[in-house]
């Protein structure tokens, strides 16, 4: 099989790109990203020399760019697309760019696989277009409820990813996967954020009480899900592929705090909530677990921890991007600088 793995060079998009490459010896893949913030080639070193690898920089939304890399490349049987902006926090403060990837963007590669007849087309959507709930867990005939800027982008690329199928009968597939964590994760997100935080002495900005709960789901995990739908997913459905891990971000803090030796008194500060702040989010898996095959198999707690080690082992990685982008700096300050407590 040949992919195109659009947002390839991002945190999931990386993952999948290593790990397909390691259980597939027979697959290439043609990773195309804009390299905006959060796109990285470092998070692609382990298979930069790999003769099956291949990277493009392009726009998901540039049909000639995208049309061009897979015309470079032979022809690709399907494409993944992770391609997204994917911070909450930002698309608050900066919303259009959410609106121009995460749905002009999909559009655009809806067309392509329609007008070139590219066998299947696989959308990376999230957990968070369902909303919140304070209890049970969402399967994917549940309405969509999203409330934040980023999650109705992320809502209007599934709409439309779903109105291909039933309008032309695109062969496409969504997976909505809850929230993932591991390594090479860029240090906005919760977990990074906090570990490499602590390991430079800074403090922690937890959300008011830190009693948002989210479903936690390793990388490695989110992937193999993403895999399954590729390889067994029907067109036009949509499959959650979630954890069964639902900790409060104080939970997670605390574990963090653990594994690093550090006091919460003196390393949490407890600061204003962001707004639309969703309380929980939980989907059902059952779907997965019965059409593809799929279910989680790290156990969350060795997960996190393995996870932790790797921020402390790898500040190679994450040091130039807290350090020496003004990009993060910037960020940084304009959301947490002068955020009250809470």
């Amino acid at each position: 099989m040949r992919l195109l793995v659009c947002g390839g060079a991002g945190f999931i998009g990386s993952a999948f790109v290593r790990r397909m490459l390691g259980k597939h010896p027979d697959w290439e893949i043609v990773c195309l990203d804009k390299l905006t913030y959060a796109g990285n080639l470092d998070n692609l070193l382990p298979v930069a020399d790999d003769p099956r690898y291949s990277f493009v920089r392009a726009d998901i939304g540039d049909h000639e760019a995208v049309d061009a890399a897979i015309d470079a490349s032979g022809g690709i049987d399907a494409i993944v697309n992770f391609a997204a902006e994917t911070h909450v926090d930002r698309s608050i403060a900066e919303p259009e760019a959410f609106l121009h990837t995460d749905i002009l963007g999909t559009h655009t590669l809806l067309e392509i696989v329609r007008e070139r007849g590219i066998e299947r087309m696989v959308q990376v959507s999230t957990d968070e277009v369902y909303g919140s709930t304070d209890e049970g867990s969402f399967c994917e005939s549940d309405h969509i409820r999203p409330s934040s800027p980023y999650s109705a982008s992320k809502a209007g690329g599934d709409l439309q990813v779903l109105a291909y199928f039933a309008t032309y009968g695109t062969p496409v597939i969504i997976t909505r996967g809850s929230n993932t964590y591991g390594p090479y994760q860029y240090p906005e997100k919760l977990i990074p954020l906090f570990v490499t935080n602590a390991l430079e002495g800074e403090q922690l900005p937890l959300y008011g009480e830190g009693l948002n709960i989210r479903d936690w789901l390793h990388v490695d995990d989110h992937c193999d899900g993403i895999e399954a739908a590729l390889l067994r997913g029907t067109f036009g459905q949509v499959y959650n592929i979630g954890g069964g891990n639902e900790r409060t971000n104080r939970e997670i803090t605390q574990i963090i705090l653990d594994e690093l030796e550090l006091d919460w008194n003196t390393t949490v500060r407890q600061v204003a909530d962001r707004p639309g702040h969703d309380f929980r989010y939980s989907i059902s898996c059952e779907k997965a677990s019965r059409e593809l095959g799929w279910s989680p198999e790290v156990e969350f707690e060795a997960g996190l921890r393995d996870t932790i080690r790797w921020y402390r082992d790898n500040a190679w990685w994450w040091s130039k991007i807290k350090h020496h982008t003004e990009e993060f700096a910037d960020w940084r300050n304009r959301w947490y600088e002068d955020r009250p407590d809470a």
